[in-house]
């Protein structure tokens, strides 16, 4: 029986403790590549700004197999999926 992969979740606003700075985005970005892995159905979460959430859908690219934005006022919105099944 093949097992689904629930995916990781990562919380952006943990990447930062008050303000993003732009100057750290080579930090957030290699921070989000480290844990999404390689092949992973992966789901961006929590406030952080838009610039941010879209550096790291840019560095995910060709690492995540998926990738979704999740807020409690859309639910999940797929961001790309490459899974050919």
């Amino acid at each position: 029986m093949k097992q689904t992969n629930p995916g990781i979740e990562i919380n952006l606003s943990d990447f930062f403790p008050d303000t993003a700075k732009l100057l750290d985005l080579h930090v957030y970005s290699k921070k989000a590549i480290d844990l999404a892995g390689d092949g992973n159905e992966v789901v961006l979460t929590g406030k952080a700004p838009v610039w941010l959430y879209l550096a790291v859908a840019h560095a995910l690219h060709g690492k995540a197999k998926k990738l979704s934005y999740r807020s409690p006022v859309t639910g999940d919105v797929v961001i790309f999926d490459h899974n050919p099944f």
